[in-house]
């Protein structure tokens, strides 16, 4: 059995609270972007292929610097970090503002991917100190369900303002929401206000190359979120876009992508119920990344708003569960000292997926068309399961042993 009663550092719970309002806000401000973006690219006369580039300049900075960040955080302390991305997030999107022009916008994307990032590894960092087994799965939960709040709100918000207001009044507004984070960083207590000393051989890329080599628990992770933020990246871009060319609503098409947030909300309570009722956490990743590879595959095939909605729903409740999950076993297989540069190392790879999605896949769209753009995607990521398959043994013996050592 894991151990679930590990004493608590007090106020760990405030520092939940605090980090699941501030990065809600975040994600809220970055979801409404996901709609706003790329429809200001085609208010610009933006071609699919060009709209990809917009849609991948979030990403390149946090694919380089993404490792190096989670150094950062172990000895600087989160909350520096996470005040300082807040910042960032606030100021990206008011450049939209300032300069109209796809040059504004591109330059919008790169400066909230970075902060974004910047955001994310901190506030990782702090919850995967909680506990341990079902204790970590279950605030995992709740910390990724806050967070699908915030992406179940910012397309509703978004769409509507859209279909009412100016682009630049979306966009200040867009850069007004993140001042949250800036305001709950400052509350943080205890471990979130403290870096520490740690050798550099244990931060650097070589040290987390070694991890990815022999770590199954870090390979599993790595390989499932990469593979399914590939898939999500393809679905957050192009959908816009596809139901854009259906001729659907701002407001019907944030709609759409907010309930792919709802499902992925609602299930990430119950995540630790839903592993065990599906037999342990392998079997949980395989059966998350199938449902994510059949929803995506067959969303460019209909133009049916209840079809969409129920392949929108399969894709959530999919995502809502590997994510966190992913966050969790990174978090129990690997040493303390190394937790924030692993972390960073799994948004690597998440970022990277996002840039080659948006990428290939716009060229792609614009060769063959969405519908076999969404059929490719979604097979591309069920090829990624067999890979996930293949390492589900080494994987399950090292959960046996992590058992051991906590139970």
């Amino acid at each position: 059995m894991r151990d679930t009663t590990l004493q608590q550092e007090p106020g760990s719970l405030r520092n939940l609270v605090l980090v699941c309002l501030g990065l809600t806000s975040a994600f809220v401000a970055q979801t409404m972007l996901l709609l706003a973006v790329p429809l200001r690219a085609l208010e610009l006369g933006a071609s699919p292929s060009l709209i990809g580039v917009v849609l991948s300049a979030p990403y390149l900075l946090p694919l380089v610097f993404a490792i190096p960040l989670g150094g950062v955080v172990t000895r600087v302390g989160p909350q520096k970090v996470f005040f300082i991305g807040s910042i960032g997030m606030v100021l990206g999107p008011w450049l939209s503002v300032a300069a109209t022009t796809l040059s504004g916008l591109i330059a919008t994307q790169v400066i909230v991917g970075l902060a974004h990032v910047v955001m994310v590894i901190a506030a990782q960092s702090v919850v995967a100190t909680l506990g341990r087994g079902r204790t970590l799965e279950r605030y995992f939960g709740w910390y990724t369900m806050c967070l699908s709040g915030g992406q179940l709100i910012g397309p509703l918000l978004a769409g509507r303002m859209i279909d009412t207001l100016s682009m630049n009044w979306v966009f200040a507004t867009i850069g007004s929401i993140p001042a949250i984070g800036m305001v709950s960083a400052y509350f943080f207590v205890g471990a979130a206000r403290r870096g520490h000393r740690a050798s550099g051989s244990l931060l650097g890329y070589r040290a987390q190359a070694s991890l990815l080599r022999h770590n199954s628990g870090v390979q599993m992770s790595i390989a499932v979120t990469v593979a399914v933020l590939f898939a999500l990246g393809a679905h957050a871009a192009f959908l816009p876009v596809y139901l854009e060319e259906l001729t659907f609503s701002a407001t019907l098409i944030g709609a759409l992508i907010s309930l792919r947030a709802l499902a992925a909300m609602l299930i990430r309570p119950i995540m630790p119920q839903a592993i065990e009722a599906m037999g342990g956490r392998s079997r949980t990743l395989i059966a998350s990344v199938a449902a994510v590879a059949l929803g995506l595959m067959f969303t460019g095939t209909t133009g049916s708003v209840a079809l969409l909605a129920t392949l929108a729903i399969l894709v959530g409740l999919g995502s809502g569960i590997s994510q966190p999950l992913s966050m969790v076993i990174l978090a129990e297989h690997v040493p303390a000292e190394q937790r924030s540069s692993a972390l960073g190392m799994r948004l690597m790879g998440n970022r990277g997926a996002q840039v080659i999605a948006p990428l290939v896949l716009g060229v792609m769209a614009e060769l063959v068309g969405f519908t076999l753009t969404f059929l490719l995607a979604g097979g591309a990521l069920l090829a990624v399961l067999a890979v996930v398959i293949r390492l589900t043994p080494a994987f399950d013996q090292a959960e046996k042993d992590n058992a051991g050592l906590t139970g």
